[in-house]
């Protein structure tokens, strides 16, 4: 059976250039970098060199990458680490409606320690208005934290302008970039963000790994505490092969981005293209032309979507409904109804999403088993059948 996958957005395969660079940290090189001896120091080297390395993919200085077991990590101590750390300015924090659960779950502890947090909506396209962050945020708005694309539908964020606007109140401003780096461009001097979160395994680096982005200047108050590493930001001896791998990945995508980016997006058109023309009844979500390269969100009316990846994997498709966070759950995805889609037609999602390695047979294959699929589930749904709609 061919097997075709379309799941990109949960996680990526490890580079093979990744992959070889890791391996001596593992056994050659298991030194741990904190110890004193020569060969030990050596492996310091080297995870110096990864900073800089995901330095260089962010437009950051070394010293202001701090790793991390991932974007979720990353993001805890951004939020958590910003907040308490700045309390003296405020107690208000500023997100959107849809973000991942590691920022919305993360604000909302910390409404148990007295903060008070606004959720801003979003239009149809999934998008955050400058216009309605300027008027929730107010003098005690200690942190802003806006997504930079979402994990869903893909939309991309005004960072930029979102980010100004924070900086003119004198707020914290951080984004969820876990989405964004490795498929878009991503400069944080240029988008005058102070902290930023990425996830290795989202471009084709190992899971465990990432790193968060704290601008020079920035007072973050530590999470995990037990000794000095990371400059004293993140205690516990270091993911070694981990941050290895996830220095190579950022090297790789520095080198590959603009040529994956150009080819994913045409492969992503002949998908969409290819699903209009097969298929009635579906609901392209996500803005239609500020989002990140391979993400192709879209709700078929009339069935339900884990049904749907049921009988795509029978076929060997492997994709997602919403989020792969929290495709163990039956409600309708958050982030779809907060764009004013039904939850009746939010069940219907189907997300899929492209990588390097995916081929134009692979986008033709789907085009020839999805209709298949929608159309058996339509056949035993007692909406479709009495025509609504």
């Amino acid at each position: 059976m061919k097997l075709v996958y379309l799941d990109h957005n949960a996680t990526t395969p490890v580079a093979s250039e990744v992959l070889e660079a890791m391996h001596p940290y593992f056994r050659e090189d298991f030194y741990n970098p904190s110890s004193i001896y020569s060969p030990a120091q050596k492996v310091r080297e080297k995870v110096e060199e990864a900073r800089l390395k995901v330095a260089r993919l962010l437009n950051a200085e070394p010293s202001e990458i701090v790793f991390t077991s991932g974007g979720t990590e990353a993001n805890n101590q951004a939020i958590i680490g910003g907040a308490r750390a700045n309390r003296k300015k405020g107690n208000h924090i500023i997100t959107s409606a849809i973000e991942h659960h590691a920022v919305l779950d993360t604000c909302l502890r910390l409404e148990k320690e007295g903060f008070e947090v606004t959720v801003l909506p979003v239009d149809q396209y999934g998008t955050v208005s400058p216009e309605s962050l300027q008027k929730a945020i107010k003098p005690e708005t200690v942190l802003v934290s806006i997504m930079y694309a979402n994990n869903e539908v893909g939309t991309v964020q005004d960072i930029k302008t979102l980010a100004h606007i924070a900086r003119q109140n004198g707020s914290l401003f951080h984004t969820d970039a876990v989405q964004a780096v490795g498929k878009i461009k991503v400069d944080v001097k240029e988008l005058g963000i102070d902290m930023l979160s990425l996830s290795a395994h989202k471009f084709y680096g190992p899971k465990g790994i990432g790193c968060l982005y704290i601008k020079k200047g920035v007072k973050v108050e530590s999470l995990l505490t037990g000794g000095g590493q990371e400059n004293k930001m993140r205690a516990g001896t270091e993911n070694t092969p981990g941050i290895i791998g996830l220095g190579r990945a950022a090297e790789f995508i520095l080198e590959n981005r603009e040529e994956m980016e150009k080819r994913i997006r045409e492969l992503e058109e002949l998908l969409r293209q290819g699903i209009k023309d097969r298929i009635p009844d579906v609901i392209f979500t996500g803005h239609p032309e500020n989002r990140v390269p391979g993400c192709v969100s879209v709700c078929f009316k009339y069935i339900e979507g884990e049904s749907m990846l049921l009988l795509l994997d029978q076929q060997g498709i492997m994709a997602s409904s919403g989020s792969a966070c929290s495709s163990k759950s039956l409600k309708a995805s958050h982030v779809l109804l907060a764009m004013g889609i039904t939850p009746e037609i939010a069940h219907g999602s189907l997300r899929l999403s492209l990588g390097k390695d995916t081929k134009r047979e692979d986008i033709e294959y789907v085009l020839e088993v999805l209709p298949g699929v929608v159309e058996k589930l339509r056949a035993m749904s007692p909406l479709y059948r009495r025509g609504d709609g």
